[in-house]
């Protein structure tokens, strides 16, 4: 035998036995940067879809590896841990805009409160303008309190809730100014 093809057997050998090594520490960063991701919880809540898909690669590459199949096995993992980082950046991004959102809409429910009271008052003045302002006011100070509660929300951090208290204040608002701007209709048809 010529030292060449003991060279190319010998390199052959080589390779197959280094493919016959599960990618140990490849798999052991994937299985690590997804518990970092369902850990986050910008990325659990603003990323869902990323994050399963994240955990679905790394099963993938837990079956490929439990077939022998570690090269499969290893570009699973990869692409675990890019799902799983793109999860947690995505989430980051989830929260400021959520937060931003969600410091809008609180911060413009205060002028809204004032205006609603203020057309509340006027219509109360006003000569032959019936509705029930008891009922009325009684509404306004439940949206003052849903406008307080959002606000409390988005202090601790919680801006869904905030958004969902914030359009809630706004929906009432809107039933009081609409309920006020009928009755001023009501009132002008009759006169």
């Amino acid at each position: 035998m010529k030292i060449s093809n003991i060279v190319f057997i010998f390199i052959l050998v080589f390779s197959l036995a280094a493919c016959a090594k599960p990618p140990t520490e490849k798999m052991n960063e994937a299985q690590d940067a997804v518990t970092r991701a369902e850990n986050d919880a910008d990325a659990v809540t603003y990323a869902p879809g990323v994050l399963v898909r994240a955990r679905t690669a790394l099963s993938s590459m837990k079956s490929e590896a439990d077939i022998k199949r570690y090269d499969s096995a290893k570009n699973y993992a990869a692409e675990a841990i890019s799902l799983a980082e793109k999860a947690i950046a995505d989430g980051k991004t989830g929260a400021v805009r959520a937060k931003e959102e969600a410091t809008n809409l609180v911060n413009s429910l205060t002028s809204s409160l004032a205006d609603t009271e203020n057309a509340l008052n006027s219509a109360r003045q006003a000569n032959g303008i019936r509705a029930d302002f008891d009922a009325l006011s009684l509404e306004l100070e439940t949206a003052r309190q849903g406008s307080n509660e959002a606000r409390q929300s988005l202090q601790a951090n919680n801006y869904q809730d905030a958004v969902s208290k914030g359009q809630n204040v706004r929906s009432l608002l809107a039933g009081i100014n609409s309920g006020i701007t009928e009755a001023a209709l009501d009132s002008s048809r009759k006169q």
